[in-house]
């Protein structure tokens, strides 16, 4: 695996950044984080289910895809820390990974369209493939801890929740999506750092792992004579005759 080639693993992380980013939208748009069902004694009501997003408050009865109740302007008067914290956690970790996957986009069209002997004069200002997705990678690793983080604390204040009021709470499809979008952004960082360590074989400083300095010009040492040629031109074209008595 080299550097100066783009390499599968480059692509496949990629492709799982952007899997990922994606996956974090959808639990960002989606009213599905929190589940609250209210029962009815009544035999001619129906029992009522509040759906509640990080941005949105949808109420529906039973077996009705349609809301009774939708509140747009629910993510100003949201009353549940967690939720609170996930309304700024989810678009950082949204906005950090998006940046890593900018970078990553950069390493690997540096990768295929430019020379891989740099203009003399740029070698010094040239940021090329590894040191992007090293860079990339730490980027993919912060945002599935901003990420993570607040996603399984939801789980455990939805426990708080029915021990605090009624056993009527329980956490919705977006948490597991929200994990698992942690997940792959962290399959992303690791892909990305196997990448790098791959490439450090090369001769490789931190940010500029290729040409820290202009390549110069292959220097053609002479070879030492050989004792024979040290001899002088007339000991070697004269022949030394001996008379034999």
């Amino acid at each position: 695996m080299g550097c100066r080639d783009v390499h599968a693993a480059t692509v496949l992380a990629f492709l799982s950044g952007t899997a990922s980013v994606a996956g974090l939208l959808a639990a960002v748009l989606l009213p599905n984080w929190r589940q609250m069902r209210l029962y009815t004694f009544n035999k001619n009501e129906r029992n009522v289910t509040v759906y509640t997003g990080l941005w949105i408050k949808c109420a529906r009865f039973d077996g009705s895809r349609d809301c009774v109740i939708y509140d747009p302007q629910w993510y100003t008067a949201v009353d549940q820390l967690d939720l609170r914290v996930l309304q700024f956690a989810l678009p950082l970790s949204m906005f950090t990974a998006a940046s890593a996957l900018f970078l990553c986009l950069i390493g690997m069209c540096n990768t295929a369209f430019v020379s891989s002997v740099p203009n003399i004069k740029l070698a010094k200002c040239l940021v090329n493939s590894a040191g992007c997705h090293l860079v990339a990678g730490l980027l993919f690793l912060l945002a599935c801890a901003i990420c993570l983080t607040p996603s399984v604390w939801v789980i455990f204040y939805n426990n708080y929740l029915n021990r605090k009021y009624e056993p009527v709470f329980s956490f919705d499809i977006c948490v597991f999506i929200a994990i698992a979008s942690a997940g792959g952004l962290f399959f992303t960082s690791v892909l990305l750092f196997l990448w790098y360590c791959a490439c450090k074989n090369l001769p490789s400083p931190f940010w500029q792992p290729l040409y820290s300095h202009a390549p110069s010009m292959h220097s053609y040492a002479s070879q030492p004579y050989s004792a024979r040629s040290r001899l002088s031109a007339i000991e070697i074209d004269i022949p030394v005759v001996t008379h034999a008595s």
